[in-house]
C-alpha cells in the first residue's frame, strides 16, 4: 500500500519573502566583509595603541578608551561576525537560511523563529556602517545603509499624499532627529525614554528619524540631508508653524553641515528652521581620537610595527571627520574650514561631563568620556572658529556621559524650556 502523500507545506507570505531576501542580502555583504576582518591582530594592535597613549613609565590597559575604544569594540564584533572566513559566515549565519531552504508544515512561523530581532540588526548593520561604511558604499555592498527620514521604524516616502497617509496626526511642528556615530534613528529609545516621543506628548512635535550610513564624510551625508529636509518640508502634510532640528554627537555635525551646504546652493529650506539642537556634538573634534591618530603615526614609523599600523588605521571616513569636527570636504589644510552658527536658527547646545565639578580634571579634559565640553560648546582659542550660543542656549550637565544625553531626565529640562516657546518669526 502506499504511503499517504504528505500535505504540501504553505507558500510562505509576502512579509516572510523579503525577511528571507533580506537576510540572503546581510550574507552576501558579510561574505565581503569577511577577508577584512581578523580579531586576534585588531585586538593586538589596540593593545599596542592603548600602551603607546598611556601615561610613559607606566603599564598600559589592555583596550583604549573614547571613540577610539568606540572604534575598536565596533571592530571586534564585526570580526566577530563573519568569523575570518566565509566558513565562519555561513555557519553564524546558517540558521537564518535553512529555515527559508526547508520550510516545513510549519510554515513562516519557523522562519520568523529564527531571525534575529530588528533592533538587534539594525544595531549591528549601524556599527558596520560607522566602522566600514565608507567601505561598504564604495564597494556597493549591500550592507551600506541608504540615508532615509523613517518614522517608528519605517522609511518614509517623501511626498505629501505618502506623508499624509502614514502621519495622519501629523501637527505643524516638525521635529528631526539625527543619530550619531555607529549607531540607527531607533536607537534614540534608551532606558524606555526617547527625546522624540517625549516632546511630542509634551509640546505636540511631530518626530521623525533620519537614517544614514555614519562612516561616509560628514560633507557628504551633509549633503544628502540637505536634499532630504528640502523635499520634506515642501511635502509636510499640513502648514508648518514650527521646525526643529536636533542631532545627538555626530548628528550635530550633520546638521550644521547640512545647513550651510543648502545655503550655499541657495535652497530655501533653511529658513523655515526655528530651532538646531546639538546634543554632546564634537563642534570641534574629540581629542581622544586625535591622540588616536598620532599613535597611527608612531606606529607607521617604527618598522617593526609598520605593517600594524595600517590595521590600526582601520576609521571609516566618517570617524576621521568626527575626530576634527570637519564639516566640509577637504580643503588642503590640516584643519578643517571653520563653519560659523547658522544665522537663522535660534542653537543650543548640551554638554555632559563625568565630572562632578566644573572645575575638576574630568570636566576640563574627559567632558562626557568622548567629548569634551569646550567642544560641546564650540568654545574655541581662535575667533574664526568659536560658536557663539546665546549664554541662555548653553548647559553643561555634570555627573552623565555621552550616551545619557539621549536618556538623562535633566536633559528634557532645557529642551522643554528651548522647543515650548513661540516659533520665530
Amino acid at each position: 500500500m502506499d504511503p499517504e502523500p504528505l500535505p504540501a507545506a504553505p507558500p510562505p507570505s509576502a512579509p516572510a519573502r523579503r525577511a528571507a531576501q533580506r537576510h540572503l542580502s546581510d550574507l552576501r555583504g558579510a561574505t565581503r566583509l569577511a577577508a577584512d576582518a581578523t580579531l586576534g591582530l585588531a585586538q593586538l594592535v589596540e593593545a599596542m595603541h592603548a600602551r603607546i597613549a598611556s601615561t610613559p613609565g607606566l603599564p598600559g590597559p589592555a583596550q583604549t578608551s573614547g571613540i577610539t575604544g568606540l572604534v575598536y569594540k565596533s571592530i571586534r564584533g564585526v570580526t566577530r561576525l563573519v568569523g575570518g572566513s566565509v566558513d565562519g559566515v555561513l555557519g553564524l549565519l546558517q540558521p537564518l537560511l535553512v529555515p527559508a531552504a526547508s520550510a516545513s508544515s510549519a510554515g513562516t512561523s519557523v522562519m520568523a523563529e529564527a531571525l534575529p530581532p530588528p533592533r538587534e540588526r539594525e544595531a549591528l548593520l549601524a556599527a558596520l556602517n560607522g566602522v566600514l561604511g565608507d567601505h561598504l558604499a564604495a564597494t556597493g555592498n549591500p550592507l551600506a545603509t541608504p540615508m532615509c527620514v523613517r518614522h517608528a521604524g519605517r522609511a518614509l516616502r517623501l511626498e505629501r499624499s505618502a506623508l499624509q497617509t502614514a502621519l495622519p496626526q501629523a501637527s505643524g511642528q516638525l521635529l528631526v532627529l539625527v543619530h550619531g556615530l555607529c549607531m540607527n534613528d531607533l536607537q534614540w529609545r534608551r532606558k524606555g525614554h526617547d527625546h522624540g516621543d517625549a516632546l511630542a506628548q509634551e509640546l505636540g512635535y511631530t518626530p521623525v528619524y533620519l537614517h544614514y550610513n555614519s562612516g561616509l564624510p560628514v560633507h557628504v551625508n551633509g549633503l544628502q540631508l540637505a536634499q532630504h529636509l528640502q523635499d520634506l518640508l515642501a511635502a509636510w502634510p499640513v502648514p508648518l508653524q514650527r521646525v526643529v532640528l536636533l542631532g545627538h554627537s555626530m548628528g550635530g555635525l550633520l546638521i550644521r553641515s547640512a545647513m550651510h551646504q543648502a545655503t550655499a546652493l541657495g535652497q530655501a529650506w533653511p529658513t523655515q528652521v526655528d530651532d538646531a539642537v546639538f546634543l554632546g556634538t564634537p563642534h570641534h573634534g574629540a581629542p581622544l581620537e586625535r591622540a588616536g591618530h598620532w599613535v597611527d603615526i608612531v606606529l607607521g614609523a617604527t618598522p617593526y610595527a609598520a605593517p600594524l599600523a595600517r590595521l590600526g588605521k582601520i576609521r571609516s571616513a566618517g570617524i576621521t571627520d568626527l575626530r576634527h569636527g570637519a564639516l566640509l570636504a577637504p580643503a588642503g589644510s590640516h584643519l578643517p574650514t571653520p563653519v560659523p552658527l547658522p544665522t537663522r536658527p535660534r542653537c543650543h547646545a548640551v554638554a555632559a561631563s563625568t565630572g562632578t565639578e566644573a572645575g575638576d580634571l574630568k570636566h576640563r579634559w574627559l567632558g562626557d568620556g568622548l567629548v569634551p565640553v569646550a567642544s560641546a560648546l564650540g568654545h574655541h582659542a581662535d575667533a574664526a572658529r568659536r560658536l557663539d550660543f546665546a549664554a541662555d542656549s548653553q548647559v553643561v550637565l555634570q555627573g552623565l556621559n555621552h550616551m545619557d544625553l539621549l536618556s538623562n531626565p535633566e536633559v528634557m529640562l532645557p529642551l522643554r524650556r528651548w522647543l515650548g516657546h513661540p516659533a520665530r518669526a
